[in-house]
């Protein structure tokens, strides 16, 4: 995720709905059989070269003002705040983006903690996927991986909550919970669904692994692009090269992606000063931005390097992968990438709640969308359930052979 401070339109758009919804309140007198309503602020509002017409919000907020009654105990006249959060997550909702995301107090609070790396709960990444609730991945050494969820899992319920409307953030907040406790995720896989009760715990967010293998083949394992991943990874190249090693493989399996700047910073060791490392499309109406490498380039054209990829290689991961096989630095191994390629802006709408607003989409160095179809791999290794039964590896079993294979070539 990318963290930007410049107010983007959609933000200014429900700044705007905000005001009126505020100025509108002080007219309203609370807790009376009827309210008193004072005249509705302007009713349109010119966005670009479209106008806003907002008299029928106005008409309803008048009229639930007026007429709504709480039948159960379900159902209750919501607080000012609460009517304008409710504005704002639909305003939101009716974009369409599963990425573009309204967080009121406790939700921008959990946001925050995710992004500093460590809460309670089941360790994995969720997103919307062709509308349903899916994995992404679950994190290294987590409840949810020695549970046995994987990538491309589809959550249908949550305890006995259906998740068909629930956006990401109602189902994160409904899988969190304090250590110790368990959540039964309902999983729809290869056509089956089973229950996989889930006990929590606390959370760290893992970065990095190294390993030298005996065959001479160096592996950098990584977990997600996180404020300091570009400084591990450096760290990682220095023992990869002080290892005598030319033969490295770098696996962003299950990597659900973190930080553009990171990304970046990681491809700029392989890539010459000026290359393009992503292309930021911001739009019909927006010139496109390349992301270019700083040109650290400390390889030379001995080095032979495989990336592995599955379905839970997504945003940064995509974004760092493609551009090293398309610049020809590396092949990519594995099953094809999650698909997840747009650039997310985190907003304060106030001091308590933000805005998540996708402002962009990633396309690869020579142009391609990453959102629309993620990346193919080069070499397809499918691995099946015999597979991790008997804790078999065939996607690295094949990047090793294919480093070890003496006409290799890039």
């Amino acid at each position: 995720m990318k963290l930007k401070t410049h107010i983007s339109k959609p933000f200014i758009i429900a700044i705007s709905i905000i005001a009126l919804v505020g100025a509108y309140s002080l007219g309203v007198q609370s807790g009376l059989e009827k309210s008193t309503v004072v005249n509705a602020p302007k009713t349109a509002i010119t966005t670009s070269s479209e106008i806003l017409d907002l008299a029928p919000f106005w008409k309803t907020l008048e009229t639930l003002n007026e007429r709504f009654v709480a039948t159960t105990a379900s159902s209750s006249t919501p607080t000012n705040k609460e009517k304008v959060y409710g504005a704002i997550e639909g305003l939101t909702a009716s974009y369409g983006d599963p990425y573009t995301i309204f967080f009121p107090p406790k939700e921008t609070t959990a946001f925050e903690e995710e992004v500093r790396g460590s809460f309670e709960g089941v360790g994995m990444e969720i997103a919307i996927k062709d509308k349903v609730l899916t994995v992404v991945a679950p994190l290294k050494n987590t409840p949810a991986e020695r549970a046995g969820i994987q990538p491309g899992d589809q959550i249908l319920k949550i305890d006995k909550l259906y998740t068909g409307q629930m956006t990401v953030e109602e189902a994160i907040k409904n899988i969190r919970g304090p250590r110790g406790t368990t959540v039964t995720l309902a999983v729809k896989r290869n056509g089956g669904i089973e229950d996989i009760k889930v006990t929590r715990d606390f959370i760290n967010i893992p970065t990095i692994d190294t390993k030298l293998r005996d065959d001479g083949v160096f592996v950098i394992s990584l977990y997600n692009f996180s404020a300091n991943s570009a400084s591990l990874f450096r760290e990682a190249l220095r023992e990869f090269i002080q290892s005598g090693s030319n033969k490295l493989v770098l696996d962003l399996r299950n990597n659900p992606g973190g930080y553009l700047e990171s990304a970046v910073d990681m491809a700029s060791f392989f890539l010459p000063l000026g290359k393009t490392v992503v292309i930021e499309d911001s739009g019909v109406n927006a010139k496109q931005k390349a992301e270019r490498s700083a040109g650290y380039n400390v390889f030379t054209e001995n080095l032979k390097m495989v990336i592995l990829i599955n379905e839970g290689s997504a945003s940064a991961s995509e974004i760092l992968a493609g551009a090293l096989r398309e610049h020809g630095i590396a092949k990519l191994v594995g099953e094809k990438s999650f698909g997840k390629g747009s650039v997310q802006e985190l907003i304060e709408i106030t001091p308590e709640t933000s805005l998540k607003v996708t402002i962009a989409r990633w396309l690869t160095p020579k142009g391609k969308s990453i959102s629309e179809n993620g990346l193919e791999p080069d070499v397809k290794v499918e691995v099946t359930k015999k597979d991790l039964e008997k804790k078999i590896d065939p996607q690295m079993e094949k990047a090793v052979a294919i480093l070890l294979d003496p006409e290799f070539k890039r």
